[in-house]
Formats: structure tokens, sequence, C-alpha cells
């Protein structure tokens, strides 16, 4: 007769198997093997759009990640980052007041085990960085799973700048440690002149990548913004504004920080060549724009802060994805966000990323309409970026390529278009004119329809011909988007 302890071990052995055998054959995100500028995962052609928390939704134990993960499946958005623990802040940095990256007294959870010893910049005992946390893997391997069931992909940031301040927080800052890592400036951490800060660096990294090589809903970025810590250059962006603002540079990060990013991603291909799992690598490049020198060719994302379109257009002949995967510092108004979204994305880009403060402890849900901080986020501006993934969602994303020669001349709007150079030609506009006014575009000879759709509701609201090249943009300010095609008698 078979015991229940036997029938319960069956059970788990064969759910084990099946759980092996998924994490096996299936694929993680990958690039799309037809046209790699944009992504494949679940052998779907996609892109990548969100609109999350302040990445510390697995250090901060308050959070409660579960409820944040159904809001953006609830929303049909579809990434978040993740700062998984080399970095956080304190309260109140850069201006945030409910910041989820800066857990509250007793609520902080890193890789690491606490020591015996008092003496952590924020309170409590030291870190012991030869000794791993199970709590942690145990809640990020959660997340994983949480996300992975909400359609989430994950971005997994390992390292970061650490700005002013952000050092003194860091376990790998000797001050915050028993093991006797080497005193370092803070500008140093995250390059190979680091002393034996380095050893633990790599360490933390194969573990992550370990931990996490079972899951297919993810990706690793290198280590945020390495140009705030790392400059060789500042080039002036904004010839009106103080050269102290950083909206007015465009940074170039040092040699010494490239070199540093190579090793960390050698880790991580060399730690994943004992697994089946293989991940995609992203760098953060900068701010803005930069047509990149001697990219590494581990690296299939290349990633951009408060971008522009010329960060794709100066980088599309790399054939990988190019990503925006950081915004949030311009104010509150969702407009600023939603037009963000759309130029890159009709640039050809195929990633982007909203820092979204509606988001906080207690308001997991993206609920929260008081916060105080530099940027925005608010449930309707997420409903906006869904439209934007529905329309994108639509389209042959495979066929489809930049078309800088499209529009030849538009009086009254900026625009950016994409085709898939046979029958599709889609343009999005941004008006500077309340009059209806004219738009040139070259196009080969034929009939061809024009159907027009306003971004911020998702409705069709105007079907025309195209006549002689020429179409008519609607007399309204806001921002909207046309799908020429050939007229269906002409098929």
């Amino acid at each position: 007769m078979i015991q229940p302890k036997q029938i319960l071990v069956t059970a788990l052995y064969l759910f084990s198997f099946s759980f092996s055998l998924f994490a096996q054959t299936s694929q993680p995100l990958q690039l799309h093997p037809q046209n790699p500028h944009y992504f494949l995962y679940q052998n779907k052609a996609m892109v990548i759009i969100g609109s999350g928390e302040h990445y510390g939704s697995v250090v901060n134990q308050a959070f409660d990640y579960k409820q944040y993960l159904q809001a953006l499946h609830k929303d049909e958005l579809n990434t978040t980052r993740l700062f998984t623990g080399a970095y956080i802040e304190k309260l109140g940095d850069f201006g945030i007041q409910k910041n989820t990256l800066a857990p509250a007294a007793g609520k902080l959870l890193l890789p690491w085990k606490r020591s015996t010893v008092d003496g952590y910049a924020l309170g409590g005992n030291k870190f012991d960085l030869n000794q791993w946390d199970e709590a942690y893997f145990v809640r990020l391997k959660d997340f994983m799973t949480e996300a992975r069931k909400n359609g989430v992909i994950v971005e997994i940031n390992l390292f970061s700048a650490h700005y002013s301040a952000g050092w003194n927080y860091s376990a790998f800052n000797a001050d915050n440690n028993i093991n006797q890592t080497n005193k370092i400036p803070p500008k140093l951490a995250n390059t190979l002149q680091n002393g034996n800060v380095l050893t633990y660096q790599e360490l933390y990294t194969r573990k992550l990548v370990r931990e996490l090589n079972e899951f297919d809903n993810l990706y690793f970025e290198i280590q945020n913004e390495p140009w705030a810590d790392q400059t060789d250059t500042v080039l002036r962006r904004n010839d009106y504004g103080t050269e102290k603002e950083w909206t007015s540079t465009l940074q170039v990060v040092s040699q010494r920080s490239n070199e540093w990013q190579r090793q960390v991603a050698r880790w991580i291909t060399d730690e994943e060549s004992q697994f089946g799992g293989k991940h995609l690598i992203s760098q953060n490049i900068s701010n803005f724009h930069y047509p990149i020198t001697d990219p590494d060719p581990a690296i299939s994302i290349f990633n951009f802060h408060y971008s522009l379109p010329e960060a794709v257009e100066e980088n599309y002949y790399l054939n990988k994805v190019i990503g925006f995967n950081e915004t949030g510092f311009a104010g509150r108004a969702d407009i600023t966000y939603r037009r963000q979204a759309w130029r890159f994305l009709m640039a050809g880009g195929a990633l982007f990323n909203q820092l979204d403060y509606s988001f906080s402890v207690g308001s997991e849900n993206g609920s929260d309409s008081i916060y105080k901080a530099p940027g925005g986020g608010s449930p309707r501006l997420r409903a906006q970026l869904t439209i934007l993934k529905h329309f994108f969602d639509r389209l042959p994303i495979v066929n489809l390529r930049p078309d800088h020669s499209l529009v030849a001349s538009a009086p009254g709007a900026m625009t950016q278009a994409l085709t898939d150079g046979a029958d599709q030609w889609i343009i999005y506009f941004e008006s500077m004119s309340r009059k209806a006014f004219e738009i040139k575009l070259n196009l080969p000879k034929g009939s061809y329809k024009a159907q027009w759709t306003d971004v911020t509701t998702g409705q069709v609201f105007n079907t025309a011909p195209v006549i002689a090249g020429t179409i008519t943009v609607p007399s309204t300010t806001s921002d909207k988007v046309v799908v020429i095609s050939a007229a269906p008698d002409k098929k």
C-alpha cells in the first residue's frame, strides 16, 4: 500500500522535475533574431514599456511587491527596474519623500547577513560580506516568480553610481562591514582601482547570476548612471543653461569605468556558461544621447536616461536594442512622459521606463496622489502608456525600421516615422500649431489612406485619403499618430 508520505515525495519530485524542465526549455528574453532592435519573449516580438516604483521592491521589506506587480499587470505594462542591494538611498535623497529605495528603520534587507557588530550608517549592525542572507534570496526569487506570473520583465540592476552620499550607506564601504574592505574614495568604488572591494563585487555578481538563472523574465544591467561618478568629458548640451545644471551637459563616462563594466559583464557571462539560461546584458550609456564608441560585444541593450530620439538614430547601426530606462525628473505633468515615450519608440527604440512616484509603501497599487518628488506618475499616465503599448503590440514590428526620409516637410509639427519599407508607414506628430496644416510625404506612387489615432485615448478619429503625397493634419495641438497604408481597392 502506498503511504501518504510516498505520494507527497513523488508529487514533489514530479513538480521539481517539471519546473526544472520548464526552466531549461523556456527561452529567456532575447533580441529578436529577425530584427534585433526589438525583443523576443515567449515567442512574441515585443517592446518593453513600464511605469514603476523607485527600484526598492526587494530591499524594502515594507513594500508589498505582490500588490505592485499585480497593478502593473492590471495596467498591462511589462517592465520594472530592480536595484539588488549594492546601492540604496536615505529617506529624502533627491527630494523624494516616499522613496522605496530608502527603507524605514528596520526594513532594509540586503544580500548579506548582519554581523554582531553595531555601526551600520543607517542603523543596526554592520554587514558580513562573507555570509549571504537567505531571507533576501527567498524574497528576491518570490519577487521574480510573481513578476513572471504577471508578465513583467525585470531589469536586474547590479550596481549604481554613488553620487554625493550613497557610498556612505553601501555595504561595500569599510565603515559598514566587518570584512576590512579597503577604504577608497567613493568615485573609485566602481572601477578596477577599488582594492579588495572588487573581490566582494565579483562574489555578489556571481551569486545573483546563479540565483536568478532559472528565470526567463529578466535582463542584467551592469550599473546605473556610471557617468555621475566617472566622467572624462563634459560637453555643453544647452548653451542657455548653467554649466552646473546636469540638464545642460552631456557627460562622457570615463575609460576606467568602461573597463570595470567590461569586467562585470565577463563575470556574468562566465557564471552563466555553467547553466542553461543565457540572459541579455545592458549597459547604461548616458543621459540624453551619445554615439557609442567601442561597444562591448557582450552588451545587447544600450540604455539611456532622459533620452532624446537621437540616441536611437546615432546608434541604430549597432543592431542592438536601444532603450530609455529612466525618466522622472521633469515635473509632474503626464504629457511630458507620454511624449518622451512616443518619441523614443517611434524613433526605433524598444524600451521605455518611467519613474512613477504614485507607487510607495502603503500605495503599492499606484494610487498615491500627494507624493513629493521631482517627477510624476499616476493611473492616468499609466493608462496612456498602455495605449502606446497596445499600439505597438498590433504593429508588425519585426518588419519596421526608422524612416528619416518619409516626411518631406512638416510645418507646425515635430515628427518621428517608422516603416516596413513596403506598404505601411507610421508617423507620430507633436503639433505646435492650432490650425490644420499639410504635411508633404515621400511615398512611392500609389493610392493610400491615412488613419489618425488620438494617443491620449487610443481612439481612431479620422480616416482620409492621401492626395498627391499630402495629408492634412487635423486642427488640434494634442499629439497624435497616423498609419498610412495602401488603399483597400489597390491591394
